[in-house]
């Protein structure tokens, strides 16, 4: 059984090795456990303490969390709120709207260095910067996505988008959503 201990990073590893450390920990977390809440629930956890071991700007990430697709709508063109760390967050986002919003209906990670040039930006925390947000398609079709937020511009780069796209490979594989 893994225990807490999985979301302990070493200082001074690389970025790749903290996200080879999600991938590994994360995997045995789900192993026999498909329910979406309890895996989003450590994977949350597990990216957030990634990140906050890394140096600047990865360390500078104050949320990191999930929106998955609202079953309650007929339309399923809305996600709602799912695990994350960090301050409250907004508990629906329309398809299209905000980066959440666009990542969801363009099935296409959303990298944006600068949150205030992202038209329409639905800011949740005023002291995010930049986000990034990676969807997770099960059969061709958005079921959640991965949003991370930094306080800094810039947070985030071509490698923090190569490895939330394999999490969100891993989560639509190993969850029942």
């Amino acid at each position: 059984m893994v225990h807490a201990e999985s979301s302990t990073f070493a200082a001074g590893i690389t970025k790749a090795q903290a996200y080879a450390q999600v991938l590994e920990q994360a995997a045995a977390l789900m192993d026999g456990q498909r329910n979406w809440v309890f895996n989003l629930s450590n994977v949350a956890s597990l990216l957030y303490h990634a990140y906050h071991s890394l140096s600047a700007p990865s360390n500078a990430v104050n949320w990191c969390g999930f929106y998955v697709l609202d079953h309650s709508v007929s339309a399923r063109d809305q996600l709602i709120l799912g695990p994350f760390q960090g301050h409250v967050a907004c508990q629906t986002i329309k398809f299209g709207r905000g980066v959440c919003g666009t990542a969801a209906a363009t099935k296409t990670t959303q990298l944006v260095p600068d949150v205030e040039q992202f038209p329409g930006h639905i800011a949740c925390d005023g002291a995010s910067k930049s986000e990034i947000v990676v969807p997770i398609l099960k059969d061709e079709h958005c079921v959640a996505i991965i949003d991370v937020d930094c306080a800094e511009v810039e947070g985030f780069d071509e490698e923090d988008k190569k490895y939330l796209e394999e999490v969100a490979k891993l989560l639509a594989g190993g969850c029942d959503f």
